[in-house]
Formats: structure tokens, sequence, C-alpha cells
């Protein structure tokens, strides 16, 4: 049985969640055509803080490559671990990804500003998951960095 994940809210949590994350995938990534969109400006501003970004977009089946990055559909099918998957997926959309982000196992699962569901935040946690609710990755990093 996995250790309970934690729900981070503490600016000493989150520092040390940023400080242990190297890779991010951010599910419901849009693409740059979608230009000043918090979906597309996040993940660039998180690519040149220097963190490896792994897009997952949800819509865009044509879109192969997002910030210059081979595109995956779903998080297990992304090679290799992901420290943190920042979701972009409106709160009543997140439970159609709960077995995808159970079976990838990611250390922790970040959504984005205004999205929020306990529900399956308690479903990631009690998996082992460390979870971050209704908070902004970029405006969190800029401001504890």
């Amino acid at each position: 049985m996995a250790t309970a994940g934690r729900a981070l809210q503490t600016d000493a949590e989150l520092r040390e969640l940023l400080a242990r994350t190297q890779r991010i995938a951010v599910l419901g990534i849009k693409t740059e055509s979608q230009r000043g969109q918090p979906a597309i400006e996040v993940p660039r501003y998180l690519e040149r803080a220097g963190f490896d970004v792994v897009p997952v977009p949800v819509y865009y089946p044509e879109v192969e490559t997002i910030l210059a990055r081979p595109v995956f559909r779903r998080l297990v099918d992304v090679p290799g671990d992901i420290d943190l998957v920042d979701v972009f997926r409106r709160s009543k959309d997140l439970m159609p990804h709960l077995d995808d982000l159970l079976a990838k196992q990611p250390k922790a699962v970040w959504l984005q500003s205004g999205i929020r569901d306990d529900a399956f935040a308690a479903r990631l946690m009690e998996a082992g998951i460390d979870v971050v609710q209704d908070r902004c990755l970029m405006v969190e990093h800029r401001r504890l960095a």
C-alpha cells in the first residue's frame, strides 16, 4: 500500500514540491495558436523557468507538437516518470482523467486556479499522489522562487 499523498497548501509544502519537480506533464494544454490563454502561457513560462514540459492536450487531435515537443494523448503513454501533472480542465471534467492519472502515478497533481474537486483529490491522495487545488502554478512559482 502506497503512503497517502498530501494536500499541499503551505508555502513550505509548495516550495518543497517545486524543488523536487523537473518534469511536468500539462494535461489540457492548448496550442501556440491560443496565445494569451493560461493553458499555453503557463506551460510556456514553466519551460522558460527550466522545467521539462510534456504536452498532453485534450483537444487538437491533428496537433503532433506543442512548444516544439511531441504531444501525448494520455499520461500513461508518456515514457518515463512524471514529477507533476499540471491540470487545465474544468472541475466537472476531472473524473474522466482519474484512471489515466492513477495508472501513470505522478508524484503530484496540480489543479490550476478555479479547479477544485475534493473527491477527485481524495482518490489521488489515497493512491499516494500529492495534490494542490485551485492555485496557479506560474503565480506560485514566481512568488516562491
